[in-house]
């Protein structure tokens, strides 16, 4: 599968869409607007043709990207689609209509709604046919197997092996390819490797996933293997991979639980969406456009953080750690030096609120969250974002998870510069207490919106300028 391709086909056909669909209103407009003096002579010679085509094609990409056209071109539902497409057209035609001036002569607000119900049917219509024929042909493809999607199954005896014959004699296909499956418990022998490749035990998905590309875990185990689901769960739940299993365990799921065939096998799906697709490019954009405001704005305050630092303690003024963002990958985190230098040189340490290593003006930053503001530019990177449980080094990670197995969940997300736990516990200075903060964190992952986000940010520049910060 040639996702870029794919993607390639949709962003062209949408180009097309909006090319098309405005030549078409502008022409209309025109003739509308005086049917006797028409001529497409006058309208092919007008620059704002040419200059809507520049521009309004490139604002329907941007709308599209943000309501998450582009992803997941292979696992498309064309009802689904139909449904987004209206909405996503019926905004951007709004958002069109109430900021170019279409023309300089009201004529009657009846002629409005007339003008806008025209470019809204060109757009939608256009669109949707092109979206329609590429879909169709795609969905077809994964019928007949063309596309598959790299499985692996959860579990190795009756239910697995009649899971595996329903979902590869199935017509039409749902696109799975299986690759091999992985035991839930040792036994003597596995019925499924008559027909399938061991790979291993449940506990090795998550390298499995990464080194195969796997897109799909079904589990299907059986009655004495139901105590192991939730641990199978936490074992993925750090990768994008879509999670299916048979209905008879739904009450041992965790998180979005939504049933995923009519005609095909009865399966149960939990979705790695943890927020609908256009809040997650929203709150990219919005990550971009509030670093960038706040890097500008806070120029003052980061001279006045580095002077500080460096009249505080012999050392440098930025501190550099490596800490495990999302999906396990690790990255650097930057913040202004609050400690004195060699404060960790034995082993990874944390602090409490009387720590000794820490400057008289690092617990003034600390308390303002001062220390905390280089990391807008690794927001901007796309390391982290504004809102986001907060990153931990793998050396406190080990130590969480034999405690709190499903730490494995904050990996499922991008770490912030402030969270849900960062606000109600602040600095943790023990294992035990980060432990306590997680519930907080893991409320937010399972929460997650852009309005949960809006709230956690105006608690925390309460929290600054109440200077109450722990």
């Amino acid at each position: 599968m040639n996702r870029q391709l794919q993607q390639a086909k949709y962003i062209f056909a949408d180009w097309i869409s909006a090319v098309i669909a405005w030549t078409l209103f502008f022409v209309y407009r025109k003739y509308y607007q005086s049917p006797e003096q028409f001529s497409l002579a006058e309208v092919f010679s007008d620059n704002k043709l040419y200059y809507g085509i520049l521009i309004i094609p490139l604002f329907w990409l941007i709308l599209y990207v943000i309501a998450g056209y582009y992803r997941k071109v292979f696992r498309k539902s064309r009802i689904r689609e139909l449904s987004q497409i209206f909405s996503t057209t019926f905004i951007g035609v709004t958002i069109l209509f109430f900021t170019l001036i279409l023309d300089d002569v009201v004529v009657s607000y009846k002629s409005y709604l007339q003008s806008f119900l025209v470019l809204f049917a060109l757009q939608f219509v256009i669109t949707a046919t092109y979206h329609l024929f590429i879909t169709t042909r795609t969905v077809k493809k994964v019928h007949r197997k063309i596309i598959g999607f790299n499985t692996i199954i959860v579990g190795s005896s009756d239910n697995a092996v009649e899971m595996f014959h329903d979902l590869d004699n199935e017509y039409p296909s749902a696109g799975n390819k299986f690759i091999g499956f992985v035991n839930a418990k040792l036994y003597d022998n596995y019925k499924l490797a008559e027909f399938l490749p061991h790979l291993g035990n449940y506990k090795d998905l998550s390298t499995l996933i990464r080194e195969k590309q796997v897109e799909e875990v079904i589990i299907a185990v059986e009655r004495s293997e139901h105590e192991l689901v939730e641990n199978m769960i936490a074992e993925v739940e750090d990768t994008e991979v879509v999670i299916k299993i048979i209905p008879i365990m739904q009450d041992y799921l965790m998180g979005s639980v939504k049933t995923t065939a009519i005609f095909g096998e009865p399966l149960v799906q939990i979705s790695p969406d943890l927020m609908p697709a256009w809040q997650t490019s929203l709150k990219r954009l919005i990550d971009i456009v509030a670093s960038l405001i706040a890097i500008i704005l806070l120029l003052p305050l980061y001279a006045f953080a580095a002077i500080g630092v460096k009249r505080s303690s012999k050392g440098p003024i930025l501190y550099s750690q490596e800490r495990i963002g999302l999906h396990g990958k690790p990255f650097k985190i930057p913040k202004f030096r609050s400690m004195y230098t060699g404060a960790e040189k034995d082993k990874p340490q944390l602090s409490s609120s009387n720590d000794s290593r820490i400057t008289p003006f690092g617990k003034m930053m600390r308390k303002l969250r001062i220390d905390e503001i280089p990391q807008f530019f690794t927001v901007l990177k796309g390391d982290m974002s504004l809102v986001g449980p907060r990153p931990e080094r793998q050396f406190f990670i080990d130590q969480i998870i034999k405690k709190a197995p499903h730490y494995r969940l904050m990996q499922r997300v991008k770490p912030g510069i402030t969270s849900w736990g960062q606000v109600k516990f602040g600095y943790a200075s023990n294992v035990d207490e980060m432990v306590e903060r997680l519930k907080y964190d893991i409320l937010y992952v399972e929460n997650m919106s852009l309005a949960m986000d809006f709230k956690i940010m105006a608690y925390t520049i309460l929290i600054v300028l109440q200077g109450s910060g722990k």
